[in-house]
């Protein structure tokens, strides 16, 4: 009888501690309150399509200039199967906001000095990270 008491303890032992673990793995994972003063969305567009190809643009101006963060930034986008996510990365001495919309280039040409990386997340979730270094 004993036996089974002790089974039956280390058995809830273990799933509280499973469940812990989860549970504070759940809360403490990257998100974009990381990025909060470092980055800043400007403007974001998204296709109607809910059956196709998804298609979201973001403009960021960047308030620290550095590759790493901006690609992790990149990576925490949100993605669609089948769908694509671009992010163009502009310097903070940008003064107007830059608007983006569906067709190419995205953003008017007249920005281009102050693009310093676009970030491109394919259909098949193959990402590619552009680093201009324009400052």
């Amino acid at each position: 009888m004993k036996t089974n008491r002790i089974i039956f303890f280390v058995f809830a032992i273990s799933v509280t501690a499973l469940i812990a673990y989860i549970t504070v793995e759940s809360f403490s994972g990257r998100n974009l309150n990381q990025f909060e003063g470092k980055l800043e969305e400007m403007d974001f567009y998204r296709n109607e399509n809910n059956t196709g190809p998804v298609l979201r643009i973001y403009a960021v101006k960047v308030y620290e200039a550095d590759q790493e963060m901006m690609q992790e930034y990149a990576k925490l986008m949100p993605h669609t199967k089948y769908g694509r996510t671009m992010v163009f990365f502009f310097s903070d001495k940008i003064e107007e906001q830059v608007k983006v919309g569906p067709k190419e280039p995205y953003f008017d040409p007249v920005h281009n000095p102050f693009l310093l990386a676009s970030f491109l997340k394919t259909p098949m979730s193959e990402e590619r990270f552009n680093y201009l270094g324009n400052d």
